[in-house]
């Protein structure tokens, strides 16, 4: 089991801040990404962006980032500030 977040405008889009994810064969960020772009165009559409930030376990991580079993993965879109 995987708990994914979703934060900002991920969340709004998507319509939910998090999903459960039980069935998730990968192994990689990258590799969830494209499992849960599965779920609808829209969905596709949103995760597509190389900019989309993960963190997993609350520690900022690539896309090639291993995931594990009972690990918390979040999403968010780049951050700017000034």
């Amino acid at each position: 089991m995987i708990k994914v977040l979703f934060f900002a405008v991920l969340r709004e889009r998507l319509g939910t801040s998090e999903v459960v994810v039980q069935d998730f064969h990968g192994s990689t960020v990258a590799d969830l990404i494209q499992h849960l772009q599965q779920r609808s165009p829209k969905w596709q559409q949103e995760l597509a962006s190389q900019d989309v930030l993960a963190a997993v376990n609350q520690q900022l991580v690539s896309h090639a980032h291993v995931v594990e079993a009972g690990s918390e993965v979040a999403f968010f879109p780049p951050v700017t500030g000034g």
